[in-house]
């Protein structure tokens, strides 16, 4: 009998004074607890004797790549030119990741080409050219015919009411055949054969600013 009068009871302070180990970690694990472990590695004994992960594990992969085409890409957020591989099933672009393989970024991607994919995929993107009218409050939806039409009859009516023939250079007139109210803007995403080409036509147009949005 200790000194409270409890027949064999020792605190825990005093077990393990006395040597004895603590079982505040014993009490902590219940009936419950045990009832889990238990039924949980029966559960992984039994799978584990009716499934051969390995093959689950191989057919997964090769459902997860089946009827799966890679391409090769460019990321169109700047003009650095990183490299993206772009997997399409079914004509459907379903995953976009960096190309491990390009001399530029080597696989990895900045915060805008890693998002490249959502917004592909995002339902607020636009599949189809908008129109809004002079003092209209609201857009339209327009065919990419109309469309083309509109922005060709635009330059054509601006180049011909800004066009410059000839300036005057000291006592002489030269031909310049410009026009200073329209100007052009190329994108990263383009190739060199793109560049030749919006080059060629920039400049038969008559425009003399020709840039890319890298310098801007």
């Amino acid at each position: 009998m200790d000194g409270t009068g409890n027949r064999g009871m020792k605190s825990e302070a005093q077990r393990q004074m006395e040597g004895y180990p603590a079982t505040n970690a014993l009490t902590r694990i219940n009936r419950r607890n045990w009832i889990r472990t238990a039924v949980g590695g029966g559960v992984g004994l039994a799978l584990d004797g009716l499934l051969d992960l390995p093959t689950v594990r191989a057919a997964n992969q090769k459902l997860k790549l089946a009827n799966v085409s890679e391409f090769t890409t460019s990321c169109n957020f700047c003009s650095c030119g990183c490299g993206m591989i772009a997997a399409v099933r079914e004509g459907k672009l379903i995953a976009m990741e960096g190309d491990y393989d390009h001399i530029v970024n080597r696989g990895s991607l900045c915060v805008k080409g890693i998002s490249m994919f959502a917004t592909h995929a995002s339902p607020n993107r636009l599949k189809t050219p908008r129109y809004r009218a002079p003092g209209s409050d609201r857009w339209e939806d327009i065919s990419w015919d109309d469309a083309v039409a509109r922005v060709a009859q635009k330059i054509r009516k601006t180049r011909d009411a800004t066009w410059i023939a000839t300036e005057k250079v000291g006592d002489e007139e030269v031909p310049v055949n410009r026009t200073d109210a329209i100007g052009f803007l190329g994108g990263a995403q383009n190739t060199n054969e793109e560049c030749y080409l919006f080059q060629k036509a920039a400049r038969l147009l008559g425009l003399a600013y020709v840039e890319h949005q890298a310098r801007l």
